[in-house]
């Protein structure tokens, strides 16, 4: 019995635990620094593209603060656009606590411009309040005409943050799961188990032999008497 009521213990203090901690980094601010990769000739070279911050993981709240293109960015853009290749964008985050995370992902480009640089960056939250996912979409996922690709009127972007918590799975009932374990130890020690199953349940693995025997006989004496 001291040892289920330790372990039940120790149970509930790791659950509290980490609940905590969810709370305490949920309340904490983020900052994701944005540079992206938009020379088709040097996909490996990343520019500052602009900054969000996150005030409130549990409220979700951000403001977002982006360069304005210049021309050889909007040109840049437009190359990648016509060469059908991917726009990419890294974010990098920064946690008040001083702990980094860098994600990458990518979208079309021409899919981009069509949507006059109004993207989305989709960020997933985990229950300890860390992000697991930042992922940049747009409105706009059919296919390219690249004769119609126009960047005039371009000068930057135009970012909706979506926020994303993930759910997290039911657990099992481990404090009822722990009485129980106790009472049915206790009345095994006091010799009051009974058992309440009925009649057949107790009994089937006698019963069943006899009915086959009984039924195979039948069986070879309407055989025997044709």
């Amino acid at each position: 019995m001291v040892f289920f009521k330790q372990l039940y213990y120790f149970l509930v203090l790791i659950l509290h635990y980490k609940l905590c901690m969810g709370y305490l980094e949920y309340d904490n601010w983020v900052n994701i620094a944005l540079s992206h990769a938009i020379d088709h000739k040097n996909p490996n070279s990343f520019a500052y593209r602009g900054n969000i911050t996150i005030s409130s993981l549990e409220i979700g709240l951000a403001k977002t603060n982006q360069e304005v293109l210049t021309a050889i960015q909007i040109q840049n853009l437009e190359d990648l656009a016509r060469a059908n290749q991917m726009y990419r964008l890294k974010a990098e985050v920064y946690y008040a606590d001083g702990k980094r995370q860098q994600f990458l992902s990518s979208t079309k480009a021409c899919n981009l411009i069509m949507s006059n640089l109004n993207d989305i960056l989709w960020i997933s939250i985990d229950h300890n309040g860390y992000i697991n996912a930042a992922t940049v979409l747009t409105s706009r996922s059919d296919v390219c005409f690249y004769e119609n690709i126009s960047v005039s009127g371009l000068e930057d972007f135009n970012t909706d943050v979506l926020i994303r918590h993930t759910e997290m799975a039911p657990f099992p009932d481990t404090t009822s799961f722990i009485q129980k374990l106790e009472r049915e130890r206790e009345a095994r020690e006091r010799g009051d188990v009974r058992d309440n199953r009925g009649f057949f349940a107790k009994y089937w693995m006698y019963i069943v032999p006899v009915v086959l025997l009984v039924f195979i006989s039948g069986a070879t004496n309407q055989d025997n008497s044709k």
